[in-house]
């Protein structure tokens, strides 16, 4: 399966290979996207904070409360913001896109 990852700018596209049940988190690390997951997929920050394309965000399992929570200390959230720690890859994700948001909160040096 493939997952696109796109950019802040929105004119960088990066296709990647995935396979199913692979940790979103994961793969955008293994594939040099500026996803920091300071929490390591504990759910306990933002810094993996993705903006899911709408034509896939329904598509995914609802975020859990405690992920909502999170994503309301993300910079700048949009309606199909999600945290990349807590998305697990499935066949019907195939082809989804992934947009890097423009702002960030990361806690590199802390």
């Amino acid at each position: 399966m493939k997952i696109k990852f796109i950019a802040a700018d929105q004119e960088t596209e990066t296709i990647v290979d995935a396979d199913v049940g692979q940790n979103l988190l994961a793969l955008g690390q293994l594939h040099d996207q500026p996803l920091e997951g300071t929490c390591e997929g504990q759910m306990a920050c933002s810094t993996c904070h993705v903006i899911i394309g709408r034509d896939w965000f329904d598509k995914l399992p609802a975020a859990s409360e405690m992920e909502e929570d999170m994503l309301d200390m993300a910079a700048s959230p949009k309606r199909t913001s999600r945290l990349a720690c807590q998305i697990d890859l499935t066949q019907d994700l195939d082809g989804m896109s992934v947009y890097m948001p423009k702002e960030v909160r990361n806690m590199e040096g802390f």
